[in-house]
């Protein structure tokens, strides 16, 4: 694990080319798959594996009496790993599994994967994932849970952050040139999937700012009304290591297809105007050439009767927007 550079992004390479794959590579959620365990990336020791809920930090208690909504094989031998920012980031795997559905396709980037809760899942219905973190520590600790569920062999984990890599893999020539029949392309990214640090635990204190409550629609559940008596809204002016609007642009010249994961408390309005404020640019830098009509679909994530986080959907994995994937 090493630091990005455009020689590494340009061994990226290839494949076949589709919208979704065939159903082939999905692996059952509740038993690892027939892998190869490989030694030297056990990090078992690189932190503790908690079996007792005497053994844990008083601050991450509730987290550990979660363990198995994270990781359904944390016990699983040698065990699944989690360092601190990792037991009160990682999406829960039912979560995990239901937004990888959602984004099928060949090659998928986990822009910001952690202890890759959602690398593994995406392991399960994409072809090839690209993983990045800017903490080695982390990006080992997912290679290890990754190997715990026989899905390693579908993840190219790399060091780096985001913004670097993003910026270096638009500067290749076989992404910023035509493609011609004989050329050698990059691997296409698909899909990106954005779940940045959003300030850790404290997120839910949002931002100063308190709007009157947003209805949203979800695809399983009535419509539920947020209120900002429990918690102040969240702006994506907080979202890390950019502001999340120029996130989402920086990501949009990679591809369309975006799933976006952020606090159930994030303002709506905000999340609408990553695309109207876009299709404002688009008319304002070119008069012929009309911004597509484009809408986002925001999904809300629950455990049991806790409304978890929000996950938008752009582009291609909006229902009825399959046409532009």
């Amino acid at each position: 694990m090493t630091p990005v550079d455009n020689d590494e992004i340009s061994q990226i390479h290839s494949t076949k080319k589709r919208k979704v794959n065939n159903g082939q590579s999905v692996i059952s959620q509740s038993e690892p798959a027939d892998s190869k365990w490989v030694d030297k990336y056990d990090a078992t020791g690189l932190v503790p594996h908690y079996t007792q809920a005497a053994q844990v930090p008083e601050h991450l208690q509730k987290y550990f009496s979660q363990r198995r909504r994270y990781f359904s094989l944390y016990s699983t031998s040698p065990g699944c790993l989690l360092d601190e920012e990792g037991w009160y980031s990682v999406t829960p795997e039912l979560v995990a599994d239901q937004i990888a559905e959602r984004c099928r396709c060949d090659t998928i980037l986990d822009a910001f994967c952690g202890v890759g809760g959602n690398s593994i899942a995406f392991a399960k219905t994409c072809q090839r994932v690209i993983a990045l973190d800017t903490s080695p520590t982390r990006l080992a600790l997912a290679r290890h849970n990754a190997q715990i569920y026989g899905v390693a062999d579908r993840i190219e984990f790399i060091l780096s952050d985001y913004i670097s890599f993003a910026k270096s893999y638009l500067s290749l020539p076989s992404f910023s040139q035509p493609r011609t029949e004989n050329s050698h392309d990059t691997r296409k990214i698909d899909v990106v999937f954005l779940s940045p640090p959003w300030g850790g635990p404290s997120y839910l204190s949002g931002s100063t700012d308190v709007i009157p409550g947003l209805t949203l629609s979800t695809r399983s559940k009535d419509p539920v009304q947020i209120s900002t008596e429990e918690h102040p809204t969240y702006s994506l002016s907080s979202i890390q290591p950019i502001h999340g609007a120029e996130l989402f642009d920086l990501t949009r010249k990679i591809t369309k297809n975006i799933a976006y994961f952020l606090p159930r408390n994030t303002r709506l309005e905000e999340i609408s105007s990553l695309l109207t404020e876009e299709q404002c640019r688009v008319s304002q830098s070119s008069t012929t050439t009309p911004a597509i009509a484009e809408q986002v679909e925001v999904e809300e994530e629950w455990m049991g009767t806790k409304l978890k986080a929000l996950t938008c959907y752009f582009g291609g994995l909006v229902d009825g927007q399959a046409d532009q994937f």
